[in-house]
């Protein structure tokens, strides 16, 4: 923008009252009238006057109708004005707003801008957004809705806008800019395994994984940029792996190809098996090769499936078992202590509904999921035994994935006493998502850890993460007996009837903090196919995520 003249200020207009209510007409074309209800501001606030003696006295308390709908006001009016400096000074982060509303104009090209207030609820008030994108002799109209959140500002008491990036455009976070340019990343088309392309319109899950191979093979595919106003992260958004977003298309690029290694009907599985749960996220993968068949989010905005970061409960116990069998702590067919209760690290542990297993085998402990069987082996355990059995036999939280798109692989942090314990069930500061799990069922399976990929290395020359080692003969045996079980006679047993042939499985239940319900886990394979899914506050694993991920695994057979 150009040098802003300092405006005057303007001479004071006397409201209009009509039936007990005042209308004040707002400047800015296309703005119209904003109604303030209830009585005028002096009437409502219960300001007083102080004297020359006494310090003004700082308003707290709720706000008001009148403070919430009038700092709107003048935020949306000057916003809409182009008065960036006016509409930054209604905000509690004045240098940070400035910027950005600055830059709405200038670097986003965005013009003719028409903020129309919606109905307040409480200190919220909606509003939606029409205006124009120009970029030199090419313009576009761009439409969506937002909204502000009014504070009281806790030194003098001043209603403010709380600012926050989002309240531009909702898909902004804070540190994030919008630019309207020559894209620096030309299109891409992506294709499925067959050949056929992948759009968001047939598969609403890959908006996220479509802009990653934009950004990965752009430019290494071929392609030419086109005209778009799109969302570039800041630094907040980066440690995220979040990409950035197209907002709106001016003028369309030349893509080039990039063929993935999705399965068309198992894409489509998914895509509909997701729609049946809420926050509910589910990958496949190919034992034998590491290849990436399928990946689904009900909530398609973020790709939980690889890049969720959540506690993978019971799940876990994959892991946890493998170690114990080679460590010689447990063995599949010969006893194992499954009581109500165990205490490690001063933190007494117990079972779902505080059951127990007496004279069990450890295969009966892995089948029903006690915990109680796994936590007591922590004293036997070195604090960084489960972190190695992870790295080391299932390439997980080494931070080496090289999948083609973002992807997050997995965390088992070394711990001590408590949380050391928790981390044997899957909970602690371990942190896994659906194609981690996948993957860690596909290394029962296989035998051997294969980095899970969405586009071949050939493609682009890059190595894919490995493990250091592999399960001994006997551990491996045992594991996959355990897993077999639990398919067909354990806490799976439910959601695996009718899926036959080589299968295995394990449930999984993930407490979290301010939850009512946990979050529900289920990882299993069959054959040449390996799945694993979570539905968040969903439950039980095996009531939850087990049907979605038995669905496909019939799918694919």
């Amino acid at each position: 923008m150009g040098n802003r003249r300092r405006v005057a200020e303007r001479g004071k207009t006397r409201p209009a009252v009509i039936g007990g209510m005042i209308a004040v007409v707002v400047g800015g074309a296309g703005f119209g009238a904003y109604a303030l209800y209830g009585g005028g501001a002096s009437a409502d606030d219960g300001s007083r006057t102080a004297s020359a003696d006494q310090k003004p006295e700082v308003k707290t308390g709720p706000l008001s109708a009148t403070e919430v709908t009038t700092t709107a006001k003048a935020f949306l009016t000057a916003w809409q004005s182009g008065k960036a400096a006016e509409a930054a000074a209604a905000t509690d982060d004045s240098a940070a707003a400035k910027s950005l509303l600055t830059g709405y104009t200038k670097d986003a090209r965005i013009k003719d801008v028409t903020l129309t207030p919606g109905t307040p609820t409480g200190d919220k008030v909606p509003f939606s957004v029409k205006a124009t994108v120009s970029y030199k002799d090419t313009e576009k109209p761009l439409a969506y809705d937002s909204a502000l959140t009014v504070v009281r500002r806790t030194s003098d008491g001043k209603p403010l806008v709380d600012w926050h990036s989002a309240v531009v455009h909702p898909d902004l976070r804070d540190g994030d800019k919008l630019v309207t340019g020559e894209a620096g990343t030309p299109p891409v088309k992506a294709l499925d395994r067959d050949g056929g392309e992948l759009t968001k319109k047939k598969y609403p899950s890959l908006g996220p994984i479509l802009n990653g191979l934009r950004e990965k093979y752009g430019k290494r595919a071929g392609g030419k940029a086109g005209i778009e106003l799109r969302v570039v992260r800041g630094k907040s958004a980066e440690s995220d792996d979040l990409s950035d977003k197209t907002l709106l298309e001016l003028s369309k690029g030349t893509p080039g190809t990039v063929k993935t290694t999705l399965d068309p009907d198992l894409q489509t599985a998914a895509e509909k098996q997701v729609a049946k749960k809420a926050r509910s996220s589910v990958a496949v993968v190919r034992p034998s090769t590491g290849e990436i068949l399928a990946a689904a989010n009900a909530s398609p905005g973020f790709n939980t499936a690889f890049q969720g970061s959540l506690a993978p409960g019971s799940t876990m116990k994959v892991i946890t078992a493998s170690l114990l069998l080679e460590k010689g702590l447990a063995s599949a067919d010969k006893k194992h202590p499954c009581p109500k209760y165990f205490t490690y690290g001063h933190w007494k542990f117990q079972n779902d509904d505080k059951f127990e297993i007496k004279d069990g085998t450890f295969k009966a402990s892995f089948a029903r999921s006690c915990n109680t069987a796994f936590i007591s082996q922590a004293p036997k355990l070195k604090d960084d035994d489960l972190t190695k059995q992870a790295q080391q036999v299932f390439g997980l939280g080494l931070n080496n994935w090289a999948t083609g798109v973002p992807s997050f692989d997995g965390a088992v942090p070394v711990q001590s006493a408590a949380q050391m314990g928790a981390s044997l069930i899957g909970q602690g500061g371990v942190r896994m998502n659906p194609l981690n799990m996948a993957s860690v069922s596909a290394t029962v399976k296989s035998g051997t850890f294969r980095q899970p990929y969405l586009v071949s290395p050939d493609v682009d020359g890059r190595k894919l993460a490995k493990a250091s080692r592999t399960m001994s003969a006997g551990t491996l045996s045992q594991l996959r007996e355990l897993m077999s079980y639990t398919a067909d006679y354990g806490t799976a047993a439910e959601a695996m009837a009718g899926v036959g042939g080589d299968a295995g499985a394990k449930t999984g239940s993930a407490e979290v903090d301010g939850q009512k319900k946990p979050n529900g886990w289920f990882t299993a394979y069959r054959g040449d196919l390996a799945a694993a899914g979570v539905v968040q506050q969903g439950g039980h694993g095996g009531e939850t995520a087990g049907p979605i991920v038995a669905a496909l695994l019939k799918t694919g057979g």
